[in-house]
């Protein structure tokens, strides 16, 4: 199926030709139903209306062009106008006030964009808000509402991009200062797009329904451009109305017969926190096939209360499909079979740990890890000793190394940081460059990968490895109080010389008027000490929407530890007898 296209602009000529007017995406309004809509030749419609507007403004092949929008449509328009016109797009998100946390401003300095395309009316409200790193460059700014309400620019033919052509630039989740982004080009989209055809068992009878904001890859490659491929339709809604109102995914899943839905763990948490049986009354989830969850760790644990809290309404263990994926990969990974569930391990806890993997005996303490899937089609994956970059055998944890089709091009005029992420040689064995993802785990007999951790946030006490993911998970289930997903676990030295754990942590927006934070961080101490024989350092609890995250949603770790160094993270009030700045509390 791949070898039919040169671009994406392709697979949009032969949509819009045989499906002309069959949907290709809607917009649900908050009360779940569809209020926007988009066939497949309204698209090709639209995007050459902006092609050819950029084209008025000058724009040649290679200028970047930043996409700032509010969830809807217009953002899909506007990716496949840059497209359309060889335009390099760029996925920003939303720009935060405070300047010296904005990601958006570092990337727009990065890959100097000669255009910037939103709304008009986003563009007055981000005004309004006080937002500057928009408006501190000189870009040529397309507000496509504006645009497509006027005649279009005659052009004689717009762009036809070869597979080597760069699409966009995916900027990694860990943008701060120094961002990177992905040089993803149209190649590397339609190889991955067609393994994740195979991987997963997509068809062209696949409709997605997608939560995600499409500034995050897996929005924007795994849901709206994979349905685009399969000619399968994509159902969106606005990630804050998931966020308010979690069940109205499931009905939007059950009322619309979408086969694929998902998200990263944490979602399958909330759907089962505000679970209401009211609002579930007559949703059938029976044709619900692939429930992909990815982008962060998957635990065994979310994936079986959402299992006993939904199959009374038709949903089946079989298709949970957790599933392992990067930028610099274009996006997936690996992903599990479809109809295959979820592949579940118990394994000892010292031994993992210590960097080897044992399954647990009946009496020892064990630790149940998920299964992200096997290597797809036309890839290799390899495990790796970081440090002396020699292969290593299944049941061993290392780094985890990707070759293959869709593995991108390097980051975008940053031959240094290209060179050490995806240049990698594996001691002893000729042949093409590998991907470093970072990233740790092993692969069992079966081929199965099981990601452990990053190798930058391992914390390391007296010898022993402990993922920051499995402590933040144990403080967080400590309180109900406590906001899932919202924590960060760090090693810091105390005043005595000894590695000792930081739990940053927020509280739930309903509890934050009558919580007694001195008693809570007791409970998250004994939590800790208890299930990892860990001595907590310090415990700060933060307000709601307070702790540092990346423009995808995923906690910045690194930057949450450097805000308690410099005593600038805010707390709730003090914890225990400790003072309130976070520098003074180090204690031993």
């Amino acid at each position: 199926m791949v070898q039919a296209y040169d671009s994406l602009v392709d697979v949009l000529d032969e949509r819009a030709e045989q499906q002309r007017d069959q949907v290709a995406f809607s917009f649900l309004a908050a009360n779940g139903r569809p209020a926007l809509s988009l066939t497949y030749e309204e698209l090709r419609a639209r995007a050459r209306h902006i092609a050819h507007t950029l084209y008025a403004h000058g724009a040649s092949t290679g200028d970047r062009a930043i996409l700032v929008f509010p969830p809807g449509l217009d953002f899909i328009a506007a990716f496949f106008g840059c497209l359309t016109a060889g335009v390099i797009a760029v996925p920003l998100a939303p720009p935060r006030r405070v300047a010296g946390r904005d990601a958006a401003a570092n990337i727009i300095a990065d890959c100097d964009p000669r255009f910037g395309l939103t709304t008009a009316a986003y563009a007055a409200d981000l005004a309004g808000r006080g937002v500057g790193s928009l408006t501190s460059r000189d870009l040529t700014w397309v507000y496509v509402d504006e645009e497509l309400q006027r005649p279009a620019i005659e052009q004689p033919e717009t762009c036809r991009p070869a597979r080597s052509n760069l699409a966009f630039l995916q900027y990694t989740s860990g943008s701060t200062s120094a961002p990177k982004g992905v040089m993803v080009s149209h190649g590397n989209l339609l190889e991955n797009l067609d393994m994740i055809r195979r991987a997963l068992g997509h068809s062209r009878s696949s409709k997605h329904v997608c939560w995600m904001p499409l500034h995050h890859d897996m929005g924007l490659i795994l849901n709206v451009l994979e349905a685009f491929y399969l000619g399968a339709g994509c159902v969106l809604m606005a990630p804050v109305a998931f966020l308010q109102r979690p069940l109205t995914l499931l009905k939007a899943v059950g009322e619309l017969g979408a086969e694929v839905a998902g998200g990263p763990n944490f979602g399958f948490d909330l759907c089962v926190t505000r679970f209401r049986p009211e609002e579930m009354r007559g949703v059938d989830l029976s044709g619900w096939r692939v429930a992909i969850n990815g982008a962060e760790p998957v635990r065994a644990q979310t994936l079986r209360k959402f299992a006993a809290t939904f199959e009374p309404y038709g949903f089946k263990p079989s298709a949970f499909n957790p599933c392992y994926g990067m930028a610099e990969a274009t996006l997936l990974i690996s992903g599990g079979k479809r109809g295959a569930g979820a592949a579940v391990r118990a394994v000892d806890r010292a031994g993992l740990q210590a960097g080897r993997v044992a399954t647990a005996r009946p009496d020892s303490d064990a630790a149940t890890i998920v299964g992200c899937g096997k290597a797809l089609e036309r890839e290799q994956i390899a495990i790796v000793d970081p440090e002396t970059r020699r292969r290593l055998a299944i049941d061993c944890i290392g780094e985890i190394w990707v070759r293959g089709p869709h593995v991108a091009g390097g980051y975008w005029r940053n031959p240094v940081a290209s060179d050490e992420t995806f240049a990698g040689q594996i001691d002893g064995e000729a042949g093409a460059a590998w991907l470093r993802t970072g990233d740790l785990g092993f692969m069992n007999s079966d081929g199965e990968l099981f990601v452990t951790g990053r190798i930058k946030d391992l914390i390391i006490v007296r010898g022993a490895n402990h993922y920051p993911q499995d402590i933040e998970h144990t403080a967080q289930a400590a309180d109900p109080c406590l906001r899932a997903g919202y924590g960060a676990a760090f090693a810091a030295l105390a005043f005595s010389g000894d590695e000792r754990v930081v739990i940053v942590q927020e509280v739930e927006r309903c509890h934050r008027a009558r919580i007694d934070v001195t008693a809570i961080a007791e409970q998250i101490r004994e939590a800790v000490v208890e299930e990892h024989g860990l001595a907590v350092l310090d415990v700060v609890l933060l307000e709601p929407g307070t702790i540092p995250k990346t423009t995808s949603g995923k906690i910045r770790r690194r930057v949450a530890k450097q805000l308690w160094e410099t005593g600038e993270l805010t707390r709730m009030a003090v914890t225990g007898r400790r003072p309130l700045s976070a520098k003074a509390s180090i204690q031993p």
